[in-house]
């Protein structure tokens, strides 16, 4: 997998929450916005496999999910 550049011109006070964010977790701010990036790619991927499941098995999913939750 290759990588590629990615320039963004953000706020002065974002960058430096995000800098405090970073170092709470030991990480560079590019390390971090990268990680958090990817979670939210992987969340957003994983909810549409729900969706999907739910659409596959329509109503009888809903019904079991409602159960388990309750």
């Amino acid at each position: 997998m290759g990588s590629t550049v990615l320039s963004l011109r953000i706020d002065g006070e974002l960058l430096d929450r995000l800098k405090q964010h970073a170092a709470r977790r030991g990480m560079s701010v590019q390390d971090y916005v990268v990680r958090t990036l990817i979670r939210d790619d992987f969340d957003e991927r994983f909810q549409t496999a729900v969706d999907e499941t739910e659409k596959f098995y329509g109503a009888e999913a809903e019904g079991v999910a409602a159960e388990e939750v309750t």
